[in-house]
């Protein structure tokens, strides 16, 4: 049975330890919270990385029904020994004081070479709250997908970038067979199958 009459959730730190600073920190937060019976959990000790907010954007062309995805290195799936090159919707993260729409537009230039004409929200979320801070916003953004392609990406951040130009259809058969396996570009892509039509309707 539900208990309706459960306090608000609550959070004591006790200490707070930073074990890393580089690109990304890691902390360790002693702590202890509310339970849901009531009362306090034990002490406990949770080890998080510390990760700046990024904004993702899905480059759709509603005329021509074609998605834009770009394929680089990705470190982290390479230690899990999966393939390393991943196929994905553009992103980046937020400078100091920069809104997530301005990040999606100017993340699209920079990996892309697209201008996004209308900036459409998808959501946004915790990538993985279990250990990582980071929120994500995510858009789909209308572009132009015509002239579409090449090497793209910031040297001075060590970017090497290739731009993919896929029928709608394609990128979802890719993603129905596994092919785009990161949670920004799995909600992104089922989102616009969800959207496709009314998109194209009002925007084509």
């Amino acid at each position: 049975m539900t208990n309706n009459t459960q306090p608000p959730h609550d959070v004591v730190i006790s200490k707070e330890e930073t074990l890393f600073k580089g690109f990304f920190s890691a902390v360790r937060y002693h702590l202890k919270h509310t339970l849901f019976q009531g009362g306090w959990s034990k002490p406990l000790a949770r080890e998080v990385f510390i990760r700046t907010p990024a904004a993702g954007v899905l480059l759709y062309d509603p005329a021509r029904d074609e998605v834009i995805l770009v394929e680089q290195f990705r470190v982290g799936a390479f230690a899990a020994g999966e393939p390393a090159w991943m196929l994905e919707v553009v992103a980046g993260i937020l400078d100091a004081g920069e809104t997530p729409e301005a990040v999606a537009r100017r993340e699209a230039i920079e990996e892309a070479g697209s201008d996004i004409s209308t900036l459409l929200p998808i959501t946004d979320y915790f990538s993985t709250p279990g250990a990582c801070s980071e929120r994500i916003w995510l858009y789909c953004g209308l572009t132009d997908s015509s002239n579409a392609g090449g090497i793209h990406g910031l040297d001075t951040e060590g970017e090497d970038i290739r731009v993919h130009v896929l029928p709608a259809t394609g990128a979802f058969a890719k993603m129905a067979r596994g092919e785009t396996n990161n949670a920004a570009t799995l909600i992104a892509l089922q989102w616009l199958q969800l959207n496709r039509q009314s998109i194209r309707e009002q925007y084509a």
